[in-house]
């Protein structure tokens, strides 16, 4: 039983498809979670579409403004969690790829401020709830992030009461 390329790789640490390419020192990300985190993020760029749309059909500037910005939010949403959505522009696969060396938490502050902006800038049920499903991607992403640095806490913490 030969690992062609394992360099002596334990067994059980055949988790190379499911790392994370930016997330660091190894943090194993679980495919189910990966899937959850892109399927909301396609479902927040819905929905900041559907409600930045909402928000141009008025004369206040700010909701339009707030509007036109929701709608660049799907479109950056759809760029980086699902690039097969805009087959036909030259530069999507670069920033999917892109996107996909960033760590969990640069996910989590870019895609929670993208979502937090059309807020402060127009305040209304359409904005709110236009951007609640991107803030969600973000905190899932967050989630992500502070996952690892939970478990390695916790396990520093039973090592110390341990001695």
């Amino acid at each position: 039983m030969s690992n062609a390329g394992s360099g002596g790789a334990e067994p059980g640490s055949e988790d190379g498809p499911r790392l994370a390419p930016g997330s660091g020192a190894g943090d194993p990300m679980t495919w189910w979670y990966r899937w959850l985190c892109r399927i909301v993020g396609v479902l927040g760029g819905v929905s900041c579409a559907v409600a930045g749309l909402w928000n141009c059909v008025t004369i206040d500037p700010l909701n339009i403004a707030a509007g036109v910005w929701m709608v660049l939010n799907a479109f950056v949403l759809f760029l980086c969690e699902a690039p097969f959505c805009c087959q036909f522009i030259e530069f999507a696969n670069a920033v999917s790829a892109r996107a996909d060396k960033l760590r969990y938490w640069q996910k989590a502050i870019f895609y929670c401020g993208m979502a937090i902006f059309p807020i402060f800038l127009r305040f209304s049920i359409t904005t709110l709830f236009g951007n609640a499903i991107a803030f969600a991607s973000g905190v899932l992403y967050g989630l992500a992030s502070l996952g690892k640095n939970l478990k390695s806490l916790s396990l520093s913490s039973d090592a110390e009461k341990g001695d």
